[in-house]
């Protein structure tokens, strides 16, 4: 018992490495966002998992704030597209341009656009077309872009923070299946309570500027999402995970009542690779080395929201993707 403790393995080590990063970003972000400790929580997991993540949430709450602040911990570039419904692809990944050469003859140059930065802020992405919202699939499923047959790779890490407001619709385009599933997370940014908003009142009229340190590199941060892999999970947790994501689908032998009553389809493969990605760096930043079945509930939500596709019934009747996925984590525990 004491050798153990005056050589702890190396998972343990690791572990404590990555919990101290985590702590310290945290630390940095909390002295400009206040009162979203699970935003923050649900981003930087998404982005240390090596995801993208989608804030929704009415407009003021400190989203654009959150994504330049990150940006600023962890030292890496950042650009922000201002999705409208003029926008175009080209005005994403960039474009060919003529160009002189020095012998005068006229030769194509790549452009690049806003993608290429380590942090990108898609801001109201569900204000341009769908035409536009598909030049980010690519990089958000490859890292990389291609134009006019050639591919080009972004930097890493490489992460999209993407925001939509829930309530104004008018000149809005719901985004597309296949777009929403390439993000990690779908997180809800709630309307702070009335402490926190005291707390933003005294900070905005404060004179003493905010001042966020880096702490963290890019090579860090690769580092971290190779650690979060090596995080062990047990035959029975995984099967819990396996089998939430199969009851999401109405005709599976797993799927409860509520799925077969109000679900069209539900999670592809590729929400069943984020869930046990995210409950490994939730098990790490809370302490411990291997995944837990608590892991796995708590991170099921924010990672099944966007991707159960209610059928007519479910909509009719006003049932949210939140409800019915914390029905199908009760029937998977029982």
């Amino acid at each position: 018992m004491v050798a153990s403790t005056l050589n702890p393995p190396p998972m343990q080590l690791q572990a404590e490495y990555l919990k101290t990063i985590y702590t310290s970003i945290s630390k940095e972000l909390g002295k400009v966002i206040v009162g979203n400790d699970e935003i923050v929580e649900q981003v930087l997991i998404a982005f240390l998992c090596g995801g993208h993540i989608l804030l929704e949430g009415v407009p003021g709450l400190g989203k654009t704030l959150l994504c330049k602040s990150l940006a600023k911990v962890l030292g890496l570039n950042f650009n922000r597209i201002q999705f409208t419904p003029d926008l175009m692809p080209a005005d994403i990944v960039g474009t060919n341009i003529v160009q002189q050469g020095e012998n005068g003859s006229r030769v194509f140059s790549f452009q690049k656009g806003p993608i290429f930065a380590n942090l990108v802020l898609a801001d109201e992405i569900n204000r341009a077309t769908a035409k536009t919202q598909s030049a980010l699939l690519e990089a958000m499923a490859e890292a990389t872009v291609t134009v006019a047959g050639t591919t080009y790779p972004l930097d890493a890490p490489f992460f999209v923070l993407a925001t939509q407001n829930p309530l104004e619709m008018d000149g809005t385009y719901p985004l597309p299946e296949a777009q929403l599933d390439r993000f990690f997370f779908k997180t809800l940014v709630q309307f702070p309570e009335y402490e926190a908003l005291s707390d933003i009142v005294d900070r905005s009229i404060s004179n003493t500027p905010v001042k966020i340190d880096n702490k963290v590199t890019a090579a860090t941060v690769l580092r971290v999402r190779e650690l979060i892999r090596e995080v062990p999970i047990a035959a029975h947790v995984k099967d819990q995970a396996v089998k939430t994501i199969m009851a999401t689908h109405p005709r599976t032998k797993f799927a409860p009542q509520v799925s077969k009553k109000y679900v069209n389809y539900g999670s592809s493969p590729r929400g069943l690779i984020a869930l046990v990605h995210a409950a490994k760096c939730r098990a790490l930043i809370k302490g411990r080395l291997a995944v837990s079945s608590e892991d796995v509930k708590e991170m099921a939500v924010p990672i099944l929201r966007h991707r159960v596709i209610l059928n007519f019934e479910g909509e009719a009747e006003g049932i949210s993707t939140d409800y019915v996925v914390k029905k199908i984590l009760e029937s998977v525990e029982g």
